[in-house]
């Protein structure tokens, strides 16, 4: 199964992520999202799952969606969230365990296995900051691994 994973768009979709995503079957936004009108866009190439991050909790269109979520994808058991700190600091439970947790927050684009756990922070695909990447991931979902490939949208 073919993943699109991005996040920290803080409300700019860039015309390379659209073209990047063309043909996903999944598209997943680890929060920091910046607009509803992000994730309309968004659901028109793949559906959206998403979580709110630190600059969309006190938004009125943000209500509805959540800081954390579970779910099975292609087989795999993948928590998303938007700081990976929350469960580094303990406050994931133990029925949270995961194969893959998927994370934004940071801007910085990170993928490690760490024990049986698979870590995926796609980098933010909004305004840049600092001199950090614009990217996102794709994500090949199958039953025997995960592929990842971490996509530059603006080159340098």
């Amino acid at each position: 199964m073919k993943v699109g994973v991005i996040s920290d768009t803080h409300g700019l979709l860039r015309p390379e992520a659209v073209r990047a995503l063309a043909g996903v079957e999944q598209i997943i936004h680890a929060g920091d999202i910046g607009s509803v009108e992000v994730l309309m866009e968004l659901a028109k190439l793949a559906p959206v799952t998403a979580v709110v991050g630190n600059v969309d909790t006190q938004q009125p269109w943000a209500e509805g969606i959540p800081e954390r979520r579970q779910f099975n994808l292609a087989g795999w058991r993948i928590t998303l969230l938007h700081d990976r700190a929350q469960l580094e600091l303990g406050e994931c439970t133990d029925n949270e365990v995961a194969d893959l947790v998927i994370s934004g927050h940071s801007h910085r684009p990170q993928w490690q296995q760490a024990g049986g756990t698979r870590w995926l922070n796609p980098g933010s695909a909004g305004r840049r900051r600092f001199n950090l990447p614009i990217c996102l991931a794709l994500v090949e979902l199958h039953e025997t691994g995960i592929e990842v490939e971490i996509v530059d949208l603006i080159a340098e």
